[in-house]
């Protein structure tokens, strides 16, 4: 199913941020901080989740409190003839791998990858490489973290146009 395009307007946008920095908040003190009513809060939240805009309301688990220090990018050239669909399989098998995107330039499909220790990185990008669809790896190790992954700067920028 393809994502549809949703225009968002000033109280969108403040229900976002809200959910976004209070992940826990329960409809009724959504409405209440917002000051519309329960109803509206309410269909506003189904609109949003049922056109793709909002797609989760899950903990977001930080990889490095539970153990896997070491994030790293890592671009991967594959062998055509296998197609994209049978490397995502493979990299979906491992856990390691939090994200997989096709892209453009000079590979095909960039990975973040997490591991627990240079030395289980090494074992990680050997499971990903193991799969015959894959001709090649580059990595890069992340040192620091400047900005986590954020969406409501972008909300707030949507909401101005």
């Amino acid at each position: 199913m393809g994502e549809q395009t949703v225009q968002l307007d000033d109280l969108d946008a403040r229900l976002i941020a809200l959910l976004a920095e209070e992940p826990r908040i329960g409809v009724l003190e959504l409405s209440r901080r917002l000051a519309v009513a329960r109803g509206t809060v309410q269909a506003r939240l189904d609109k949003l989740i049922a056109r793709g805009a909002i797609k989760g309301f899950g903990p977001e688990v930080v990889p490095a409190a539970i153990g896997f220090g070491v994030t790293s990018f890592v671009t991967l050239e594959i062998r055509q003839r296998y197609g994209h669909d049978a490397v995502a399989e493979h990299l979906a098998e491992i856990p390691e791998v939090l994200e997989a995107h096709t892209i453009t330039g000079s590979g095909d499909i960039l990975c973040r990858i997490v591991a627990r220790a240079n030395a289980d990185l090494q074992r990680v990008i050997d499971q990903i490489v193991g799969y015959e669809g894959i001709l090649r790896a580059h990595t890069i190790i992340a040192l620091a973290e400047l900005i986590p992954y954020r969406t409501v700067p972008l909300v707030h920028s949507a909401n101005r146009r």
